[in-house]
């Protein structure tokens, strides 16, 4: 069976398939947020799923005038089943009470939805590794799905990878962050560092957080303009 078939119960799906076939379902208006999520959870599109604990989709209010998207789960968020709980999310809601925005009105989500590790050396740590571009590209529609669902009024891509992947090769994260993407994603949609890289940035981690903090502050004046 195959989104082609009409088939418009992602749930239903074969697993290996269900993220293409809820993108369908949520074009054609006939999935809601709560059953493509219901649908992720048994998601086998690529082989990440085999050593992850669970599915980590997204979460907070649909719609939302905010959509943060960043690489992948980690860890914590990975034995948790939400999207940035772990350091990083702690930093991503320090930076973002500083920029002005209430963490809760904002939903956040990642472009990989299970945790790709591998064994620290010695060690039972899990250690974080970058998802290719086969998984990313498999695991695509369903932050498509999310997008296409929550509506935001601005999107933000956390990294490169969720800048590559939603935004395309030509977006540099380091030449482009914190500035207005002309992209049809959203009426605002603004690249940024992900808060990990802040968190491994050494002596520059206070610099660096900075930096973030005006990316975010900038975001938030431009939500305000766009409410206006």
């Amino acid at each position: 069976m195959s989104p082609r078939s009409g088939l418009l119960d992602p749930a239903a799906a074969p697993p290996e398939e269900r993220p293409s076939v809820a993108l369908l379902a949520v074009e054609r208006g006939t999935a809601s947020f709560d059953r493509v999520r219901d649908a992720a959870a048994g998601c086998r599109a690529c082989d990440l799923w085999a050593r992850a604990t669970q599915t980590v989709f997204g979460a907070g209010p649909v719609p939302a005038r905010l959509m943060l998207v960043g690489e992948q789960p980690g860890d914590k968020e990975d034995l948790a089943g939400e999207p940035f709980v772990g350091p990083a999310g702690s930093m991503l809601g320090k930076a973002l009470e500083e920029a002005g925005i209430d963490r809760e009105t904002a939903f956040v989500t990642n472009v990989v939805k299970h945790f790709k590790w591998r064994p620290a050396p010695g060690g039972k740590r899990r250690l974080h590794e970058r998802p290719n571009k086969v998984e990313v590209g498999a695991c695509l529609p369903w932050v498509e799905s999310e997008l296409a669902l929550v509506q935001p009024k601005a999107l933000v891509l956390l990294g490169a990878t969720a800048a590559g992947a939603l935004a395309g090769p030509k977006v540099s994260v380091t030449r482009d962050r914190g500035k207005p993407l002309p992209l049809d994603l959203a009426p605002l949609v603004v690249a940024t560092v992900h808060p990990s890289s802040i968190l491994r940035a050494g002596s520059g981690r206070e610099e660096a957080y900075l930096a973030f903090v005006r990316d975010l502050q900038g975001v938030a004046r431009r939500l305000e303009a766009l409410a206006g």
